[in-house]
């Protein structure tokens, strides 16, 4: 019987989760990353080191192997796959200056123009590195740290390359993207979970897999996740209630607002559109512990809805379903009972995500039959019941939340 790789790559450590053919989980294992300056080297590190902690038995059965990484996370490297430069972060923005130029040939609703974009950080290492003798390729976070192991330099997935530009309907690059993008070489796109090549034959014998063992094209983290979810249904939908508010919806029909921050992921022959909030976990962490979250929760009664008008934010400036960077965050009047104001911030959420699920439908979106929910915020069970009544569908958890569990799904798919 062989086994299924599934490795992500997030925003603050990495976790490996091998499934069999009856996708149940046979090994789970995570690292956190150091703080490091040379985040390739720190990621080429922690990809080997949680390899090595699978257990033997399992490497030498594997069949196939995939990887997520952080969307937008992006590396310029030479031609023998060498970083040239540091990586660029999912969440670093120096790529605003460049909006203008992109906007300038880029169809409205593109993307690509969004300050952190893969195509914004191009252009900005365009204006800034020195012209280079040789080739420069670029490549997503996923797509390196699976050439490691397979071995071919330039190779994506159309997940990770939506925010490159690439037109994920015509399954090409578009013309208007080219002069953008010289002189660098960008990667082949393949549909993600096809197979890429066979293990390299160092790989193989250093961590004892199997010649025949697949490294197969990656995802992003959030689209690994929402396949782990286990929503496969047209109209059923994931909410992310982690640091922020993500909501993805399986729909037939693709959306695509700039001015609501709504983009739209190709998924087989349908189309997971949604769009990502800064409201979330982050700001209620900023007022209560873990502790107090599970404990006054408990006092709320999801039934009685609250008077407070709360938009929760950190700070001005929110993505979807409201696309204005100078939006206020509204968290007045905050009454002394901390119960109360919980349930405030709570229920002000609740409103957030129901607003994104029905500007969705607005839209044209498949209409929303069923929410499974992933991150921290599934497991309290006094905001599901909040978030049910607001949604009117069934709101539940999702059985598998790990986006590396996602992504050994992804790579289970060829044999299934």
């Amino acid at each position: 019987m062989g086994f299924y790789l599934g490795i992500d790559f997030g925003t603050s450590g990495a976790r490996a989760i091998v499934i069999d053919a009856k996708r149940q989980i046979q090994a789970e294992r995570q690292l956190e990353f150091t703080e490091s300056s040379d985040w390739s080297q720190c990621w080429q590190t922690t990809l080997f080191q949680l390899i090595e902690q699978i257990p033997v038995s399992l490497r030498r059965e594997l069949s196939a192997i995939a990887l997520n990484g952080t969307s937008s996370t992006v590396l310029l490297c030479d031609r023998s796959g060498n970083p040239i430069t540091p990586p660029l972060l999912y969440n670093d923005a120096r790529g605003r200056d460049t909006l203008e130029e992109i906007r300038a040939v880029a169809p409205p609703q593109q993307i690509t123009l969004s300050a952190t974009s893969s195509l914004a950080k191009l252009r900005w290492w365009y204006h800034h590195l020195q012209p280079a003798d040789t080739p420069l390729y670029f490549l997503h976070q996923a797509d390196w740290l699976a050439f490691q192991l397979h071995g071919k330099l330039g190779v994506s997935d159309y997940h990770n390359a939506l925010k490159l530009g690439y037109d994920v309907e015509n399954l090409c690059y578009p013309e208007w993207l080219e002069p953008l993008t010289a002189p660098f070489k960008l990667p082949q796109v393949l549909a993600p979970g096809t197979p890429v090549g066979e293990i390299l034959p160092p790989m193989r014998d250093r961590f004892h897999f199997p010649p025949d063992c697949l490294v197969c094209a990656g995802t992003t983290d959030s689209i690994a996740a929402f396949l782990a979810s286990g929503a496969t249904s047209p109209g059923e939908a994931v909410t992310s209630l982690g640091s922020t508010l993500v909501i993805k919806l399986l729909s037939h029909t693709r959306i695509d607002e700039a001015a609501s921050g709504i983009y739209s992921h190709r998924l087989g022959n349908l189309w997971l559109v949604g769009g990502a909030s800064n409201t979330g976990g982050a700001v209620l962490r900023h007022f209560f512990s873990d502790v107090e979250l599970a404990e006054l929760s408990q006092q709320i009664n999801p039934e009685q809805p609250s008077p407070l008008d709360y938009y929760p934010l950190l700070q001005p400036g929110d993505r979807f379903p409201i696309n204005d960077p100078n939006l206020p965050p509204r968290l007045e009047p905050r009454p002394n009972n901390p119960v109360d104001f919980l349930q405030g911030l709570l229920e002000g959420i609740a409103r957030i995500e129901a607003l994104g699920y029905q500007r969705l439908q607005a839209l044209g979106a498949t209409p929303l039959t069923r929410v499974y929910t992933a991150g921290g915020g599934a497991k309290n069970l006094t905001w599901m019941r909040m978030r049910d009544r607001y949604l009117n569908v069934p709101v539940i958890p999702s059985p598998q939340t790990e986006a590396a569990y996602g992504s050994a799904l992804l790579s289970y798919k060829n044999f299934s």
